[in-house]
């Protein structure tokens, strides 16, 4: 099955700048300063992946990736439909990381299966790394939920088997 790469390469921008959007919003309303700083740290990091699909993206319709990035949030997108919802019902840190966690599970499930559409080699890389740092956010989300839940932290794992 063939794919139209610049046509996938421009809905992963927008990707995204939706998931970079999820979690600017839902930094905005964290109390937990923990919680906050990984919403904010995951932030950039989307706008990172962003950089490294736009780099590979030949279309002429995003002349600026700031000011794509910058505009503001596509409404329509399940990210931001999530965490706005989340926010106008009952907002919680806990409930914003679950909600984290699921969205960044299907995000690197969706990554790895178009690279493995993807013929060419440097544009399938840029799928495996995003799709590598997308695994990675879950696996930091996790820990702050962990942390934040009260449970062992895997830092302390090694404290509680010893004792």
């Amino acid at each position: 099955m063939s794919i139209d790469i610049q046509e996938a390469i421009k809905r992963s921008i927008q990707t995204e700048k939706n998931a970079m959007n999820f979690y600017q919003l839902g930094a905005q309303q964290m109390k937990d300063g923990n919680a906050r700083r990984t919403f904010e740290t995951l932030a950039r990091e989307e706008r990172e992946h962003a950089a490294q699909f736009y780099k590979i993206y030949t279309g002429t319709d995003i002349p600026s990736l700031d000011e794509f990035m910058d505009a503001l949030a596509d409404n329509e997108s399940s990210w931001i439909i999530t965490i706005t919802r989340s926010i106008s019902e009952d907002f919680t840190e806990k409930k914003a990381l679950e909600l984290a966690m699921e969205k960044e599970k299907n995000l690197e499930e969706a990554l790895r299966a178009t690279a493995a559409k993807i013929s060419d080699p440097a544009i399938r890389a840029v799928y495996e790394k995003n799709a590598s740092e997308t695994q990675h956010h879950y696996e930091m989300i996790e820990s702050e939920y962990a942390h934040l839940m009260g449970m062992v932290h895997e830092s302390d794992m090694d404290t509680f088997v010893r004792e």
